[in-house]
């Protein structure tokens, strides 16, 4: 399948409108997926799928799920989301965005129109988890006994040496961390979590309380347009500009997200932590 090449993506620059040539198309189960030159779409990571895919249109057509494809240099067959057989970004093959409909795009150029509102909230979300997540580095860093990596803002990197999952929500996310032998070996100090998370999500609340009062500027560097271009996100905080590698959307200031609250549950063996952030 000749399809000039991985696909190019303006949703890092906060694009939702764009037309493009079609280049190719795959059936997905019983649906159709087109794959187009350059998208606004934002589809589904197949390797940390975090945020969920941009809903719209192309063509008219409604939008019903946006994937992740792939397709050797010199073959036919495209692979889709957890069929990929090589890592990301692996030379010789072509990485694709892959708009799913329910009936073929009849056209050979077609508009392409993202559901504005869900991208927002989405990006919310998103901005909002990488906030919280440094926010409780901040209010975990007494409980380490041993030096781990640190995070751009100089705490314990609690979040990305325990993460097991992140889901982003309109306006959220949820982040389940694993508090298990591993980490204790790392040097975290698990005895009396239960009883300081009040104070924890306190701690971490009002540091986000100060970072969206601040109206910091939130960006995305992007190295190319292609779908496979490492971006990482910025975020000029107050206590210094923090950077954390990432493809998903997100908004362009802190005062955006309007307010910013976390609430933390341990489960019931005190194996799991769960964050639950919202912007509102």
């Amino acid at each position: 399948m000749d399809i000039g090449g991985s696909t190019l993506v303006s949703y890092p620059e906060g694009e939702v409108r764009g037309r493009s040539a079609v280049v190719g198309t795959v059936p997905v189960g019983d649906r159709h997926g087109t794959i187009v030159a350059e998208t606004p779409f934002h589809p589904l990571d197949h390797t940390w799928p975090d945020q969920p895919a941009d809903t719209g249109t192309i063509g008219g057509l409604a939008v019903v799920d946006c994937v992740t494809g792939a397709v050797e240099e010199g073959g036919e067959t495209v692979r889709l989301g957890e069929d990929i057989p090589v890592r990301r970004g692996t030379p010789g093959w072509s990485w694709l965005v892959v708009h799913v409909t329910d009936a073929p795009v009849p056209d050979r150029e077609v508009e392409l129109v993202v559901d504005a509102a869900v991208r927002h909230a989405l990006s919310a979300g998103h901005t909002a988890c990488h906030l919280a997540a440094l926010a409780l580095n901040a209010a975990l860093a007494g409980r380490w006994r041993k030096e781990v990596p640190c995070d751009a803002l100089g705490h314990p990197d609690f979040d990305q040496t325990a993460i097991a999952s992140s889901r982003i929500l309109p306006g959220g996310s949820r982040d389940v961390y694993r508090l298990g032998k591993s980490l204790r070996r790392k040097g975290f100090t698990a005895e009396g979590l239960a009883e300081e998370l009040p104070e924890i999500a306190q701690r971490a609340g009002d540091r986000l309380k100060e970072w969206v009062a601040a109206d910091a500027p939130v960006w995305i560097d992007s190295p190319g347009p292609e779908l496979t271009a490492r971006r990482t996100w910025h975020c000029g905080l107050p206590g210094g500009e923090v950077a954390i590698p990432c493809g998903g959307t997100h908004l362009s200031r802190t005062s955006e997200l309007g307010a910013l609250t976390v609430t933390l549950e341990l489960s019931g063996d005190g194996s799991e932590l769960t964050m639950h952030t919202a912007a509102g």
